[in-house]
């Protein structure tokens, strides 16, 4: 994923790893293992979230790829397992995957989607997937329903009136489910199941959720802009919570779309 660099990385892992992804992982890791896998790839695997709970629940003998464009992100992933617990990790992109036709019975891709071309992504899923092997993926769901998006951008025009942070923006564009469930049909797919996922999580500590929201790929673009001292708008974004929500701890509202679908079991030639 383009931005996760360096301390970015070990921040997203630390300060949003907990708070955004746990939960979600743990749920699209059962869905995967309740069926019987022996090859399963993770697209846009990040730190190694969703990739700590495919190991803990997939069959010892499975093998589990990870991927991912960002070094970094990887480095942060790859701590988190022991040499034995075959695990393959590779830097790859989501568009041009490495891998021969037809090698996975399952792809898994926990809000990664939005930041590669989808229709291109879902061809190539379609493609190293087995016959009947299954695609899940989840997307965040619009602002309205997440909070810490909407309150964020709010206090980004505080900063940046005439010209805010775009990258956050673009995590929780993808929620049109329409477009999404045409482009998986022309990718081959079918038994195409759509679910709402609202959960509230607790947030230990306030500032250190908002500092790693400010410390996300948004700090490229704050350092790029050069006139604010970032520890300004965590400061501010903090108190923005906490007035919205209370002080620690305190739960936030979230909600996603969780995608799961199925390769056409017959050789269909793609749309």
């Amino acid at each position: 994923m383009a931005g996760y660099v360096g301390d970015v990385a070990i921040a997203y892992d630390r300060d949003l790893g907990h708070v955004l992804f746990e939960q979600y992982a743990s749920d699209i890791a059962r869905r995967v293992a309740e069926r019987s896998v022996r090859d399963v790839l993770e697209v846009a695997s990040g730190t190694g979230i969703v990739t700590r709970k495919l190991r803990n629940v997939l069959p010892k003998d499975a093998q589990l790829t990870a991927i991912d464009i960002s070094d970094s992100m990887m480095d942060v992933a790859r701590a988190k397992f022991l040499p034995h617990e075959q695990v393959t990790f590779q830097i790859a992109n989501a568009t041009i995957l490495p891998f021969d036709n037809q090698v996975f019975d399952a792809v898994i891709c926990q809000f990664g989607i939005m930041f590669f071309d989808k229709d291109m992504a879902f061809r190539e899923v379609s493609r190293v997937l087995r016959r009947g092997g299954r695609y899940l993926f989840s997307v965040w769901d619009s602002r309205h329903y997440n909070p810490y998006a909407s309150l964020t951008f709010e206090v980004m025009k505080q900063f940046f009136p005439s010209d805010p942070p775009r990258f956050l923006e673009g995590t929780v564009s993808s929620f049109e489910i329409d477009p999404i469930k045409e482009m998986l049909i022309r990718a081959g797919f079918e038994r195409i199941n759509i679910s709402v996922q609202r959960r509230v999580y607790d947030i230990p500590d306030v500032r250190s959720f908002a500092r790693g929201l400010i410390f996300s790929p948004i700090i490229n673009e704050i350092r790029e802009r050069g006139e604010v001292d970032p520890e300004n708008i965590v400061e501010v974004l903090a108190k923005t919570f906490v007035r919205e929500y209370g002080s620690n701890p305190t739960c936030f509202p979230m909600q996603a779309i969780l995608f799961e679908v199925e390769k056409s079991e017959e050789n269909k030639p793609q749309l």
